[in-house]
């Protein structure tokens, strides 16, 4: 089997229930901000912070066109849908699954905007960010996941079910 691409806004778990699936699938795991951090030498709000949204955006592609996996859980950022070029490679890589989570769970989930490296523009709600990307991520995904409350355990568990229904 290809690979699996956990899609969806920065606190939807994408990096904590990748690991679990990858587990369960007995697959490698792959978490792209780590690999735009390793690439870039730096973290990603000092990214952010000195190089700007467009030039974060530009390496983070970059980073996913790179990969070349199989038997792969990835979890891209969740500005990963801002670049077409990369999402298309995600699909071409395997399976796009998108973690929806509402914007009332993602506001508690996230404490710590301003330090997380998520790409906002300058005075951009979290409210505003999800309503953008929304959209995209259910365009690019073969299976949506609500998760909501759900423990990171069931999440996982629904996910596994959409790979194996794919």
């Amino acid at each position: 089997m290809k690979c699996v691409t956990l899609i969806g806004m920065p606190g939807s778990g994408k990096s904590t229930v990748g690991v679990l699936l990858a587990k369960a699938l007995g697959y490698a795991f792959l978490d792209t901000d780590l690999l735009l951090q390793q690439q870039q030498g730096m973290l990603l709000q000092d990214i952010l912070d000195r190089r700007g949204v467009e030039a974060f955006l530009d390496a983070e592609e970059s980073a996913v066109v790179s990969l070349a996996c199989t038997r792969t859980v990835i979890a891209p950022g969740g500005s990963v849908v801002c670049r077409p070029r990369a999402m298309q490679h995600l699909a071409q890589l395997g399976q796009l699954i998108y973690l929806r989570v509402p914007l009332a769970e993602l506001e508690r989930r996230i404490n710590n905007v301003s330090t997380r490296g998520i790409v906002m523009a300058p005075g951009q709600t979290l409210r505003e960010v999800l309503a953008q990307r929304a959209p995209l991520y259910e365009r690019y995904a073969g299976a949506v996941v609500d998760t909501g409350r759900d423990t990171l355990e069931q999440t996982a568990a629904a996910v596994l079910s959409c790979v194996k229904a794919l």
